[in-house]
């Protein structure tokens, strides 16, 4: 069958990568897709929000399957698009519909979803700019530090944790009287702070059944110790070593099936992944925020492990037939560094030439801001490339992935030294 695959980061690349091993996958279309996708599959220059462009493609190539990297589409209600469409119907979209996608499109939604089907999150209220002041009379109930979100899409970016109060009032009238992120912020959701150790589940759910895929832990801060500035992540750990049945039972039957049990109790249209953000605290799990398609750096953990075969999995999904689905996962530990652009994630420089991926053995690269230029591959955005490595143990995985990034370079190459350092 012929498939377009959404989006252009490393997690697309890893889907890309994983997809082609499937037989039932006989060409493979990315969108727009960088240098890695380039040389596994073939690029096209469609954005994944450009819905008619979209439409002329799938049915000039004959597409069977659309599989959704990034969350823009999937908000902006491509799963729609497509079912409302006579001549597109019959395409499967592995995404949620875009009430669905809301869990991600609005963090009100997501809160409001959480209370109303009783699984445990942090206290929470929202405001807007009519009602800053009101906002800064509530950070005063609070105790430091003080979680402030911005309602919309901020690609990763719209989180703010203070420890000030009058700091705090002063970036929550700039999020919201001035905009700071956007229309993203012209609703901020200020929410009780949760001291733990935080980690990712991911599930596939066909909108009855569910399957639970590996969990993974990634590093959303750029400096090592987990200082300086949230970027979209650093790096990632698969499986997490602490997750043991207790909890990994806890979190399905609190959290991860009256997630699914809500979407048919509202009425919601879902066959796609669910990316839940947990926070573990004192080993009582937490819903910290939910997220409508798979993480990155996560996947990129998360995907290898898989020995299942994806383009199955996701036709058990369009076809409702997840539930006799058998979900095969590799027992080692994958672990990912990202490679950044100096400065990054603010201010920074594209077009660096990049060399020594020749050189990589006993690990994969998988390109996230990548393109080529003539037979150069340069970097093309603040992530550039992740490299993913297997081993007995984490530790072993992310010795690999250091040892194989040292062969590489670009100008003003930056990542973490220290991915994993808090699981010791």
């Amino acid at each position: 069958m012929t498939i377009l695959l959404l989006g252009s980061g490393g997690r697309e690349h890893a889907f890309a990568w994983k997809m082609i091993q499937s037989p039932l996958c006989e060409k493979l279309f990315v969108a727009p897709g960088n240098a890695g996708t380039a040389a596994i599959a073939t690029n096209v220059a469609m954005s994944p929000t450009d819905f008619d462009a979209i439409k002329a493609f799938v049915l000039k190539e004959n597409v069977k399957m659309v599989v959704v990297g990034p969350e823009d589409p999937l908000v902006k209600g491509i799963y729609d698009y497509f079912k409302n469409d006579e001549s597109l119907q019959h395409i499967p979209v592995i995404g949620p519909s875009k009430l669905g996608a809301q869990l991600e499109g609005s963090k009100e939604f997501a809160k409001e979803f959480l209370m109303k089907h009783n699984i445990p999150t942090a206290a929470y209220d929202s405001f807007t700019a009519e009602t800053v002041e009101n906002g800064c009379a509530f950070l005063e109930t609070l105790q430091p530090p003080y979680v402030l979100k911005a309602d919309g899409l901020a690609a990763g970016k719209g989180v703010l944790i203070i420890q000030d109060l009058e700091e705090a009032k002063t970036e929550l009238r700039n999020m919201l009287v001035h905009q700071k992120f956007g229309a993203a912020s012209s609703k901020v959701v200020i929410e009780e702070f949760l001291d733990g150790i935080e980690l990712s589940c991911f599930v596939l759910t066909d909108g009855k059944s569910y399957k639970i895929l590996p969990t993974a832990k990634d590093y959303k801060r750029i400096g090592e110790g987990d200082t300086g500035l949230n970027t979209g992540g650093m790096g990632a750990v698969s499986p997490v070593p602490y997750v043991d049945a207790v909890l990994m039972e806890k979190i399905e039957t609190r959290i991860v099936k009256p997630t699914i049990e809500g979407f048919q109790k509202d009425g919601i249209e879902y066959k796609g992944f669910v990316f839940i953000g947990l926070i573990n605290v004192k080993n009582e799990p937490i819903v910290i925020e939910y997220n409508v398609r798979m993480g990155d750096p996560e996947t990129e953990v998360v995907v290898p492990r898989l020995e299942s075969d994806l383009v199955e999995l996701f036709l058990s999904v369009a076809n409702q037939e997840l539930d006799s689905f058998e979900l095969k996962v590799d027992p080692r530990s994958a672990t990912t560094i990202m490679v950044v652009s100096g400065g990054y994630p603010e201010d920074f420089e594209k077009g660096k030439v990049i060399t020594g991926l020749e050189n990589i053995t006993d690990s994969i690269v998988f390109h996230a801001g990548t393109k080529l230029d003539g037979k150069n591959v340069v970097s093309n955005g603040g992530r550039v490339l992740t490299v993913t490595s297997y081993g007995d143990d984490f530790q072993q995985a992310i010795k690999k992935s250091y040892q194989n990034i040292d062969k590489l370079n670009f100008d003003k190459m930056y990542f973490r030294k220290d991915i994993g350092f808090d699981l010791l």
